[in-house]
């Protein structure tokens, strides 16, 4: 049975758009019911549709206003609180597209709230260059071999050790005020990465050859 969410969220509008059979639960922010509308989304599909509505006019709207979870709490963002309604439908796997691009205070502020919710949920971004998500201290990336891989700590982790990276890392410190690790790439199918304190976000892009 399948497990995952899917959310859209306004940042750059997706290339291309994921097959809504594959998850259980789909929900955009209102920003994003623009874009899936222009894209041609099957709207039916869509479970619900979290915002404070204030761009949002229109019949064509409306015939959707069942769908509407109206969210005017200014204290947190779209993004955070759609991730709260699809937590309260108890789905802990997440894929965001839409997450990055537009103005990059909004696309750092996402990263934020990844990063707030990285113990409860497993959230998985999407765009048009790279996948990425914060991971646990023992991961391993399957079916990657030629991929761009980098590690972006978030600010600081300790002790990285890698295997199957171009580049390999040994019980190394990475920080962004001085050392980070991107534009690594995979020389094998598998990539393990394991660190011991801190936090730590990874890109998987596309093909580095």
């Amino acid at each position: 049975m399948k497990d995952k969410a899917l959310l859209f969220i306004n940042g750059d509008v997706p290339k291309s758009l994921p097959n809504p059979e594959n998850y259980n639960l789909i929900a955009c922010t209102d920003g994003a019911f623009h874009y899936l509308k222009n894209l041609n989304f099957p709207l039916e599909k869509l479970d619900f549709i979290s915002g404070d509505f204030d761009s949002h006019s229109g019949v064509d709207e409306n015939i959707y206003e069942d769908k509407f979870i109206y969210t005017p709490d200014q204290e947190k963002t779209d993004f955070h609180k759609a991730l709260e309604l699809i937590s309260e439908k108890s789905f802990k796997n997440i894929d965001v597209f839409g997450g990055s691009g537009g103005e990059q205070d909004h696309f750092l502020g996402n990263l934020t709230v990844a990063y707030s919710f990285k113990n409860t949920l497993n959230i998985k971004f999407y765009d048009e260059f790279s996948e990425y998500f914060f991971i646990s201290e023992n991961v391993v990336l399957k079916n990657v071999k030629n991929k761009l891989i980098s590690l972006y700590p978030f600010p600081t982790v300790e002790n990285v050790t890698t295997k199957g990276l171009n580049w390999s890392l040994t019980d190394e410190n990475l920080s962004i005020t001085s050392r980070i690790g991107t534009r690594n790439f995979a020389i094998e199918d598998e990539v393990f990465i394991q660190y011991e304190k801190g936090d730590l976000l990874v890109f998987i892009g596309k093909n580095y050859l």
